[in-house]
């Protein structure tokens, strides 16, 4: 069945997904929901992750991501199903690579959508399927010298 506008405004936009990148610069808050702007939503879910001080009960001294080459490859498969399932309008996710300190952005994903609430359970399903489907890992060390590798799938 076809979708039902009561507005023009709500026309689908032309490809929802507006950023997906992988990369070793620093993030920005600001393009990522600027990548998200649409006129149509009334609903921006962002969700911010960033490099903390401690992991299981060890304080983090260094902390480093990498990926497999096929990670925004994976990215696209993510969002494109989040697209799917929710009427979102913009979707926007970025996540880092190389070496990290304490403070620093290491992910940052945005939904707009018409309302709130589907805005926060598509921004949730895709945080949460990021982190558990795309070939990024993370590569901490603690101040006891100890290290660990974290899979993201």
């Amino acid at each position: 069945m076809a979708p039902h506008f009561d507005h023009p405004g709500e026309l689908a936009a032309q490809d929802p997904v507006r950023l997906l990148e992988i990369r070793e610069t620093p993030l920005s808050l600001d393009e990522v929901f600027k990548a998200v702007g649409d006129d149509a939503t009334g609903g921006t879910a962002l969700f911010v992750g960033t490099v903390r001080n401690h992991d299981g009960g060890a304080d983090v001294e260094a902390l480093g991501y990498s990926c497999h080459p096929s990670a925004e490859a994976e990215m696209r498969r993510v969002a494109e199903r989040v697209v799917a399932k929710y009427p979102v309008r913009a979707l926007a996710a970025v996540h880092r690579t190389g070496d990290l300190s304490v403070g620093d952005l290491a992910v940052v994903v945005a939904v707009s959508c018409p309302h709130r609430g589907e805005a926060f359970e598509a921004c949730r399903m895709l945080i949460d399927d990021l982190k558990h489907e795309v070939p990024i890992w993370k590569h901490q060390t603690f101040s006891d010298g100890t290290e660990e590798w974290v899979g993201a799938c």
